[in-house]
């Protein structure tokens, strides 16, 4: 048993025992990894050089690409370090480093769906007033307070935490920190300070996902009363994505912060903490643009001119 004051690492949870599957482990999450910093870094860099993508959607779509670049990159590294190098520690700084950064990003992220949930109901729904109410200040007023809800929610949820007596040892049963792992080593009641902070951040998020339910109520209402099949096939192209990633962050995310602490699942916290913290920094690239003509065709222009430009100047090698 030790407290608060004597920890200086935590232990975090192994994949495998075996060396094998360490290593299987080690290539399989590199290759996640490289493919989400791959695929949210085209999008970036589309969005970002073809003036025709310089719309709200696209605006939102480029912050989603940078919340989930910086979430993989709080999760992954550590543990594939680990899984190479067959170690489990983490300094304590490093653990809440990880916790403050990732409720950040999360928080972030989940604030910014919202967002994305309004300009998909004005465009559809008010589409005459699609500039008026979405103009580039009103955007970016939007995403600066979904940034800034994530950092204000993430520093109350870090600097509680961490302020908890913790006696239950420092093994982690996760690959990354995480809060509800965290509170699971307190030895105090006290740790009902950051339950109650919990049930204020499931309020906060239950507003948001009203106004996301409420807000594609009125989108499909609106879609359905299309005469065009084509209108509403594209109506349909630009919310399912979206609706998608929203079901799948919201359904893990709740599952794993309002799951009580003294529930223990392992395995079941395992698979929901990669679904949650793994899988949406990979997928949305993919998401968003399987069914987008718009950012595929944009896409192939900024791949097609990277070529050109390499042909065109071509390194060359002096003795």
């Amino acid at each position: 048993m030790s407290n608060s004051s004597s920890i200086t690492e935590f232990l975090l949870l192994p994949f495998a025992d075996t060396r094998e599957l360490q290593l299987l482990h080690f290539v399989l999450f590199l290759g996640i990894y490289l493919a989400a910093l791959l695929g949210n870094g085209l999008i970036l860099t589309t969005v970002a050089y073809d003036h025709s993508l310089h719309t709200p959607m696209y605006f939102f779509l480029l912050n989603l690409a940078r919340l989930d670049m910086g979430c993989i990159s709080t999760t992954l590294p550590k543990a594939m370090a680990n899984s190479l190098w067959d170690i489990r520690a983490i300094s304590y700084s490093g653990c809440s480093a990880q916790v403050f950064f990732f409720f950040f990003l999360f928080s972030a992220e989940f604030c910014l769906l919202t967002v994305m949930s309004y300009d998909r109901y004005v465009a559809i729904c008010k589409p005459l007033h699609y500039g008026s109410l979405l103009g580039s200040r009103t955007c970016s007023k939007m995403a600066a307070a979904a940034w800034g809800s994530g950092v204000l929610n993430a520093l109350l949820h870090t600097a509680n935490t961490f302020s908890l007596p913790l006696c239950g040892g420092n093994a982690v049963n996760l690959f990354f920190c995480e809060i509800p792992q965290i509170l699971k080593l307190s030895c105090s009641h006290s740790y009902l300070r950051e339950v109650w902070l919990l049930l204020f951040g499931f309020c906060l998020t239950s507003g948001c996902f009203i106004f996301i339910v409420l807000s594609y109520m009125q989108i499909f209402r609106a879609v359905l009363r299309m005469p065009s099949e084509q209108g509403r096939h594209k109506a349909f192209s630009m919310c399912l994505p979206h609706l998608a990633v929203v079901s799948l962050v919201i359904s893990t995310g709740m599952f794993a912060y309002l799951k009580p602490p003294s529930i223990i699942f392992p395995s079941l916290d395992l698979v929901v903490a990669v679904l949650y913290s793994v899988v949406p920094p990979a997928v949305n690239p993919l998401i968003y643009s399987i069914r987008n003509q718009e950012l595929k065709g944009a896409l192939r222009k900024v791949i097609s001119r990277i070529f050109l430009n390499s042909e065109k100047f071509p390194f060359v090698l002096h003795k």
